[in-house]
């Protein structure tokens, strides 16, 4: 079976670093992050970026031990994810939960830039992904936007159809009555 590539603008990397061995700390210890990056080279950025922030420790005096590519398992799937996001506004920084259905967790992290895009004109580098987690089961889904669609019998109605007749012809005389 062919399989589809990913045509979205992300991909996830789990990129593992630390400092630099030195006499006083042979053995340092070693951090790993996952990081949404449409490459490796903005993976890496990314990785001091955030590693400067949290542990004091700049890309000179450090060195990325590995870079991985994370597949998903069920690309096939539709899921249900929950985001939690920190973002800098023009007013200030907030922390922001959010929730998408998706079908793999890029795909969710590329929906969240664009609707933080479009609802809080919020750019790339502005937004801080905190954590990316499969809503496992139904009761953990918090926003009703994502409850509606999954109930057991969900329905989409289709107005604005023409119905089907047996004996159909080929010209009519008027148009079709479409709305139910």
């Amino acid at each position: 079976m062919l399989m589809r590539e990913h045509i979205g603008r992300l991909k996830e990397y789990q990129v593992i670093g630390r400092h630099l061995p030195t006499d006083s700390n042979p053995t340092p210890k070693l951090y790993r992050m996952r990081i949404f990056a449409p490459n490796t080279v903005v993976a890496k950025s990314r990785y001091w970026y955030f590693l400067m922030k949290l542990k004091k420790v700049k890309k000179s005096n450090g060195e990325i031990v590995t870079l991985n590519q994370i597949h998903e398992k069920r690309p096939t799937t539709v899921k249900n994810f929950g985001v939690w996001i920190r973002y800098d506004s023009r007013s200030g920084t907030h922390n922001m939960y959010k929730e998408y259905r998706e079908m793999s967790r890029t795909e969710a992290v590329d929906a969240m830039y664009q609707d933080m895009a479009a609802r809080h004109r919020a750019r790339f580098r502005s937004i801080h992904i905190l954590r990316v987690v499969e809503l496992e089961k139904t009761s953990d889904i918090k926003r009703p936007y994502i409850t509606q669609l999954v109930k057991k019998d969900l329905k989409f109605p289709l107005p604005h159809r023409v119905p089907k007749k047996a004996n159909n012809k080929v010209f009519a005389a008027h148009r079709p009555a479409t709305f139910a």
